[in-house]
């Protein structure tokens, strides 16, 4: 008796890069790095991680590397903060934390800022699960240290593909 042959297919896993960032200037090195990416400023991404990995850390540092002056609040209460870059960008940083109703997202308009031009960052992306696109590029954070994080970006759709492989050449 005779195996019958595979017929399976083989699923890869998507592309992602690790860095460990030994302090918050490492960080801010990445997130500058980022943000010279010209595909960035279509993208959609989401940060992943415990409460204190430094998802809001990592964004504020991403933000001033794009150009975004004073002060840069955390949307955990609004869900979310509108940014205008000095080019003209829109950034839009998402905090749906405290995000229950999927009711809201149409009442506060989400369904355009995401159907608009721009920069769309989310942290807590799972409370909006099923409401939001694909992510672009996926940024899971954890704390290695009180300074250090290991920061993993993985890529979900073309456009993060693209970025994930500019970030590494």
């Amino acid at each position: 008796m005779t195996a019958a042959p595979h017929t399976g297919s083989i699923v890869e896993s998507p592309p992602s890069r690790t860095w460990v960032c030994a302090d918050e200037d490492a960080t801010a090195a990445l997130a500058a790095q980022l943000a010279r990416q010209p595909g960035l400023r279509g993208a959609y991404l989401t940060l992943h991680g415990n409460l204190g990995a430094g998802k809001t850390t990592l964004v504020r540092h991403l933000l001033r590397a794009l150009g975004i002056t004073g002060r840069i609040k955390s949307p955990t209460y609004a869900v979310v903060e509108p940014h205008e870059a000095p080019d003209g960008l829109a950034i839009w940083h998402f905090d749906f934390y405290r995000f229950d109703d999927p009711r809201e997202w149409e009442d506060a308009g989400f369904r355009d800022i995401f159907a608009s031009p721009g920069l769309k960052l989310a942290e807590w992306p799972d409370k909006a699960a099923g409401l939001a696109p694909p992510a672009d590029l996926q940024i899971a954070l954890e704390a290695l240290g009180e300074t250090e994080r290991r920061i993993t970006l993985t890529a979900g759709t073309a456009l993060g593909r693209g970025l994930l492989a500019e970030l590494a050449a």
